[in-house]
């Protein structure tokens, strides 16, 4: 047996004991509770081995990057398999951490990932220091996301840099090796013009290109999942925003705080105004926050914590309404987010709900929703295991068209076991509010923070 099948074969058996054991015991009180609690460490630890795997086992092996998706049934129609992400590679750089940590992995073997990681981030194709969406893993070279998105993309870049601060303040910098990564890590993080994605006006655009330049014209305000690329800019030690980027730009000009009430639940800012919906998928309350903690987390526009807990709740809530009345929709079965569905890749929330849930909604929402998002887990693994492959649950299913696909897509697995972490530890939350840029960003935009 390798490493992997025992590992897994020993999580199995341990929570094949601990799930006999709560339906055979008698006991009560301490005894009971007890058997409950390693049952549910037993999964959670499962669930974070098997979707670390995406970023380790299933790397591209030249960049040791996250490639963009993985078909375990090995059909790519119109996608080639070498292409990697930067946005995803940035939570792949977390669940590495987590990973060492948990011991899947040993540290070794991550500072050697790390180093690989780093040496073809330096050669890769970059514009004005920002990333491209995708690369092509073999080569280096950016690999178009569309016609004239082949260069820069602020936003996946902000992802990366997040990850990068990550696994910066995780080194040890009295270990010469882990000391010399960390300052070619900074010297990628401190090459990033953001800036320059300004255009000279008060607000960041999404795209640049070599041949089109500003021809896509995405001027990113809220309420979306970018919070985290505002904060970079600002934190840059190089290349800052100034604050009145963030204020007129981001906030449009105070429009983000016109929220509303749905489910009973404040929606605490404004989700109509890029997608008229009440609230947005779930990988908005994700993507920023897999590093930026929103424990405490407060600016005079929102208390972040209050903002993605009532949008995993109001999630949740609709789910067990179930106005559609779709199969399966319940306390166990829920969350909407953008993911793989029967019409291709689409974003789902409550008002463009296709009967399609993805796991990494409700997962990757368990600082919000423990319990819930509990149920959620248990459903999945002891009752609907088919829909759970070697990289952990697949991205999306539907018991209403008894649909589902082999498939995973990084930006959606990432999160899962950082953010079960997060709520496990709070290590990842730690380390990237560590960093003293990070401090000086956020007190530079008015936020308070823990």
């Amino acid at each position: 047996m390798n490493r992997k099948t025992v590992f897994q074969s020993l999580l199995a058996l341990t929570l094949c004991l601990t799930i006999n054991a709560c339906n055979q015991s008698k006991a009560t009180g301490n005894q009971v509770d007890t058997v409950s609690q390693n049952e549910e460490d037993s999964l959670l630890n499962l669930v974070q081995y098997q979707t670390f795997q995406y970023f380790w086992e299933g790397a591209e092996p030249n960049s040791g990057l996250a490639r963009e998706r993985y078909h375990m049934d090995n059909i790519y129609p119109s996608h080639d398999k070498d292409i990697i992400t930067s946005g995803g590679s940035g939570f792949g750089l977390m669940a590495l951490v987590v990973g060492i940590e948990r011991g899947f992995i040993t540290r070794e073997q991550g500072i050697e990932r790390f180093e690989k990681i780093t040496d073809f981030l330096e050669k890769a194709d970059k514009f004005h220091g920002v990333f491209p969406h995708w690369w092509d893993g073999t080569t280096g070279k950016v690999a178009p996301f569309s016609q004239k998105d082949d260069g820069g993309d602020l936003v996946e870049t902000s992802f990366m840099a997040a990850g990068l601060l990550t696994v910066r303040q995780y080194l040890d910098k009295n270990n010469p090796r882990e000391a010399q990564l960390a300052e070619r890590i900074n010297a990628i993080w401190e090459g990033i013009d953001f800036n320059w994605h300004t255009k000279g006006e008060n607000v960041l655009y999404w795209h640049w290109s070599p041949n089109y330049a500003w021809e896509m014209n995405f001027d990113v305000r809220g309420y979306n999942e970018c919070l985290i690329m505002y904060v970079m800019a600002a934190a840059s030690p190089t290349h800052s925003i100034d604050p009145a980027v963030y204020h007129e730009g981001w906030t449009n000009h105070g429009e983000i705080t016109k929220d509303t009430v749905f489910y009973g639940l404040e929606t605490e800012l404004n989700h109509y105004e890029t997608n008229d919906s009440p609230v947005g998928p779930l990988f908005w309350a994700h993507y920023s926050y897999l590093g930026l903690n929103p424990k405490g987390l407060k600016d005079q526009y929102a208390d972040y914590w209050k903002l993605n807990q009532n949008h995993a709740l109001i999630h949740y809530k609709y789910s067990v309404d179930n106005p559609n009345e779709f199969k399966g929709y319940g306390p166990d079965l829920w969350g909407l987010t953008s993911s793989y569905s029967m019409r291709g890749y689409a974003g789902h929330r409550p008002d463009r709900d296709l009967s399609v849930i993805s796991p990494t909604a409700a997962l990757s929402s368990f600082p919000y929703t423990p319990d819930e998002s509990m149920a959620m887990l248990k459903h999945l693994y002891n009752d609907l295991d088919s829909l759970v492959g070697d990289f952990g649950p697949y991205d999306a299913f539907s018991l209403q068209e008894n649909w589902y696909l082999p498939r995973y897509l990084a930006i959606d697995q990432g999160p899962i076991p950082v953010m079960i972490e997060n709520y496990r530890t709070g290590l990842i939350w730690n380390l990237f509010m560590s960093a003293p840029e990070v401090k000086k960003g956020l007190d530079k935009l008015g936020f308070e923070y823990e």
